[in-house]
């Protein structure tokens, strides 16, 4: 259960129905995600970040698939499930097949348990490796 309710459009301030509006639009669906409606209680930060995910996941030099698998990963290294499960279908929605899906927990799973070996050993960066 979420921590506030989830509001919904009538309950909404007029400032977040029009986020909401854009999030229609641009997604092309009636469905507003309860993470935008739980953040609809305070309008600046739903703008605000609604506002930073058009700008951060638009296509650029990642594409979009890249871009939602990225937040896969680091969604499952936060512990975030609703952003794993989100993005997840955002991914698949964009072409993620079952095989990339499963490489991709592979690779996160190795990330995470060598992350845990190198830091609970404190090993020193190679130099050969620093920027």
């Amino acid at each position: 259960m979420a921590v506030v309710p989830l509001l919904s459009d009538a309950e909404a301030s007029a400032e977040a129905r029009g986020v909401f509006d854009e999030i229609r639009a641009l997604r092309g669906t009636d469905h507003v995600n309860n993470f935008w409606r739980a953040l609809a209680h305070d309008p600046a930060l739903l703008r605000a970040t609604w506002d930073r995910v058009k700008t951060v996941m638009r296509p650029g030099a990642l594409d979009p698939l890249t871009k939602e698998m990225v937040y896969i990963a680091v969604s499952a290294a936060n512990g975030c499930g609703y952003c794993a499960h989100s993005h997840t279908a955002a991914a698949r929605a964009k072409g993620m097949t079952r095989e990339m899906h499963a490489e991709l927990l592979a690779v996160i799973a190795l990330a995470m348990h060598t992350n845990g070996l190198a830091s609970a050993l404190q090993v020193e960066v190679d130099e050969a490796f620093r920027a």
